[in-house]
């Protein structure tokens, strides 16, 4: 289970990194341009700055407290706050009637769930 948790965080924390970095460091006009961006248009220039770096915090709080063995209860709760953007998300891409993104954000979420109570219960770092 650990190994499966381990595996779960690293491809998280590297779809989290790359999403992050795209809404921080892309202008917002190109990323409303790309397939299932246009929900970009509905959120201000500084908020999307902002979501990214949050994405890119949670992505590295998935990862370096655990390998570095400092404060090791970042994780689940860097979990915990990715989750909340993947409701967000999630509701956001529902309302704009696209289906696949919306699946697809509640995969991630289920993901970053199975990732914060694993890491919460059985296999919580010691």
């Amino acid at each position: 289970m650990d190994l499966a948790l381990w595996i779960i965080a690293g491809l998280l924390a590297a779809v989290f990194l790359l999403a992050g970095a795209n809404k921080l460091f892309v202008p917002r006009e190109t990323l409303a341009k790309a397939p299932g961006g246009g929900w970009v248009n509905d959120f201000s220039p500084r908020f999307i700055k902002t979501l990214g770096a949050l994405e890119i915090l949670g992505a590295l709080g998935l990862i370096l407290p655990a390998a570095l063995g400092i404060a090791p209860v970042l994780v689940p709760l860097a979990a915990v706050g990715l989750a909340t953007i993947m409701v967000g998300a999630a509701i956001v891409t529902s309302r704009r009637h696209e289906v696949a993104h919306a699946i697809l954000d509640l995969t991630y979420l289920a993901l970053i769930v199975f990732l914060a109570v694993g890491r919460f219960g059985p296999e919580a770092f010691g």
